[in-house]
């Protein structure tokens, strides 16, 4: 793709971003017959899940997938024959194969769903050539990373879509809608994060990771062995990143972060495996809870907690507050001043129902059994959209690295007694003058 300047990149961005908003001569109907050439790069359980939803559709078409593993490459094509798609190209002999992948010049856009430490290498060279990248969560390990992402993609004009599906779960967008319409006055102070017992996620089986370990045990424990801190903060924060327009009008500025003692994973292992486990002798560097302060150029402050090394239920956590009123996630809870009855608790589903926001109006149907709730369909129907318009994701290279950047600022806070971390500023000023883009049509 020809190489355009920042400014310019960041200004057609901008515009086409905003998609039929701006541009309301364009009907879904110029695009329903256009075909996404869309390829696959990791076809695990995610990757698999992406695979099939897309394979639903009827303006796509999957030239290619890649994987290591040749049982998931076998689960892959027969999906794809059963969908009676043409059989796709298979790129598995090395770590490295995806390489051979992107140089299809019959591809217009890759789905990576693969081990985190892939995602940014995988993601910057389907730029480089000249591929929309849809990239799995979180999409950065590291700073370095998160500026890899965006100056690649400014310097090829090549797209990048972090894949966050919580953007896009229908009471998260209602809530937007209700930020929007101002019923909680102005923002003053959110609350996320990603709190969910992922101890059978990181032993399998038994008490088994890495080497001996499956599926994600086999890679995704090792982390929090080495690592301490939000390491999967993009299902809490990208929500609420929405809710305060960061990158687009408002930033985040700094964070701090704590982390508590380290106790449920060893436990964890001593239940399963017993106190003679060799696994039992492993020291797990991950705290069981981190809580993370965000502050923001508007003077809103951002609670995230990531808690998934206990014994727990399911949530996100997520509070909604401004100076009329507030939701809350547990519970399903909502108080407006004036409105609620005896100051107290209400139920929020009236409210939900009311504020339903227009994507899923109109495409509840389709999504239906699309997993998670719907949201996965409505995550990728983004992306392909946006490969099929030729325009920005709604969720960009900036909120990708924005959100992922959390976990690397949090493991230097608390590296460092919780002292401040400052964010880099990945929009390097623009986000004064872009403006908010997600979820205002009802197209995709």
């Amino acid at each position: 793709m020809e190489t355009i300047n920042r400014r310019d990149f960041i200004g057609k961005a901008i515009i086409a971003g905003a998609g039929l908003a701006l541009t309301p001569h364009l009907s879904f109907a110029d695009f329903a017959s256009k075909k996404a050439r869309i390829a696959f790069i990791g076809v695990g359980l995610r990757g698999t899940n992406h695979l099939s939803n897309m394979l639903h559709r009827k303006d796509v078409e999957i030239p290619a997938i890649c994987d290591i593993d040749p049982v998931r490459i076998g689960i892959a094509q027969d999906l794809i024959a059963k969908a009676g798609f043409k059989k796709a190209a298979v790129y598995s002999k090395n770590e490295h194969s995806f390489l051979d992948l992107l140089k299809r010049d019959d591809i217009d856009g890759v789905i990576i769903s693969t081990p985190w430490e892939w995602h940014t290498p995988m993601a910057v060279a389907a730029m480089k050539a000249g591929k929309y990248a849809g990239v799995e969560v979180s999409a950065a390990n590291t700073v370095e990373e998160c500026w890899d992402l965006v100056n690649t993609s400014e310097k090829t004009g090549s797209h990048c879509m972090i894949l966050e599906n919580v953007c896009y779960r229908r009471d998260v967008m209602a809530v937007l809608n209700m930020v929007r319409q101002n019923l909680f006055g102005e923002l003053t102070h959110c609350q996320c994060g990603y709190q969910h017992d992922l101890r059978g996620v990181k032993f399998e089986p038994g008490a088994e990771f890495g080497e001996k370990g499956i599926h994600e045990a086999h890679w995704r424990t090792e982390h929090s062995v080495k690592r301490n801190g939000d390491l999967y903060p993009t299902h809490g924060i990208g929500p609420i990143a929405n809710c305060l327009n960061i990158n687009r009008g408002n930033s985040f500025v700094s964070l701090t972060s704590v982390a508590t003692k380290s106790r449920g994973l060893h436990n964890y292992i001593i239940d399963k495996g017993g106190k003679d486990h060799p696994n039992a002798n492993v020291k797990f560097k991950l705290g069981d809870i981190v809580s993370t302060l965000i502050q923001t150029s508007n003077g809103e402050t951002i609670l995230v907690t990531h808690d998934t090394n206990s014994p727990r239920p399911y949530s996100l956590g997520f509070r909604v507050q401004g100076t009329k009123g507030l939701w809350m996630d547990d519970g399903n809870v909502i108080y407006i001043e004036g409105k609620s009855k005896n100051d107290e608790w209400e139920s929020a589903t009236k409210y939900l129902e009311q504020y339903d926001h227009p994507l899923w109006k109109r495409y509840a149907d389709d999504a239906n059994g699309a997993g998670h709730g719907g949201m996965d369909f409505f995550v990728l129907n983004a992306f392909v959209e946006s490969v099929k318009r030729k325009v920005a994701p709604p969720l960009d290279v900036y909120d990708a690295a924005a959100w992922s950047v959390i976990s690397p600022l949090s493991e230097m806070s608390i590296a460092n007694g919780g002292a401040p971390q400052q964010f880099p500023d990945f929009t390097r000023g623009k986000w004064k003058d872009r403006k908010p883009v997600f979820g205002f049509t009802n197209e995709y």
